[in-house]
């Protein structure tokens, strides 16, 4: 008895409910090729592997007295339980990455994990921008722009497809929000 032939990785994504989600992950992935937008990409992605997301935490904390390292401590927590969250979820989907599934999709930087669904970037840069921005709502232009970076990057580098960055955004907001929330109600 012959085993069926395994599919090529671009049948791991069919249909037209994945067409437009394929089509835009390769537009943005080729614009990417250009050198200094990959330079600007790899850039703020590898900022957001934490390093800003840490210093903004380490500076409220310094110069936010009191309230500034209750707010830390809040980006932390919420950071954790993204953490977990998305980790979870990526064992669960087991999403292939674009440039493993998508044909003309190459990787500009290095993946730090296996698979695609959720951005964890993206999940983390919302979930902590909605948190930072409850305690301290003047960061916005700032918190705004490098979290949309974060999240366009994460398509541009090969390395998501536009709906697992914005399933990623809804769950960091998600997350947020109900951060806030249960904060509100215990104090």
């Amino acid at each position: 008895m012959s085993t069926p032939p395994s599919l090529p990785t671009s049948e791991l994504l069919p249909g037209p409910r994945f067409a437009l989600d394929r089509r835009v992950c390769v537009i943005a992935n080729h614009w990417g090729a250009r050198r200094l937008v990959g330079l600007l990409f790899g850039m703020v992605s590898r900022l957001g592997d934490g390093v800003f997301w840490y210093a903004l935490m380490v500076a409220l904390a310094v110069l936010g007295g009191q309230r500034g390292i209750a707010a830390a401590a809040h980006m932390a927590v919420t950071g954790l339980a993204a953490l977990l969250l998305y980790r979870l979820l990526k064992r669960w989907t087991r999403r292939p990455r674009p440039y493993r599934a998508c044909p003309g999709v190459i990787a500009h930087v290095p993946p730090l994990d296996e698979f695609s669904f959720p951005s964890g970037h993206t999940l983390q840069a919302v979930g902590f921008s909605v948190v930072a921005l409850a305690w301290y709502p003047s960061l916005a232009p700032l918190l705004l722009g490098f979290t949309a970076l974060v999240a366009v990057s994460r398509v541009i580098l090969g390395l998501h497809y536009p709906s697992d960055v914005l399933a990623a955004i809804v769950i960091g907001g998600g997350l947020g929000s109900a951060s806030l929330w249960l904060l509100s109600s215990l104090g």
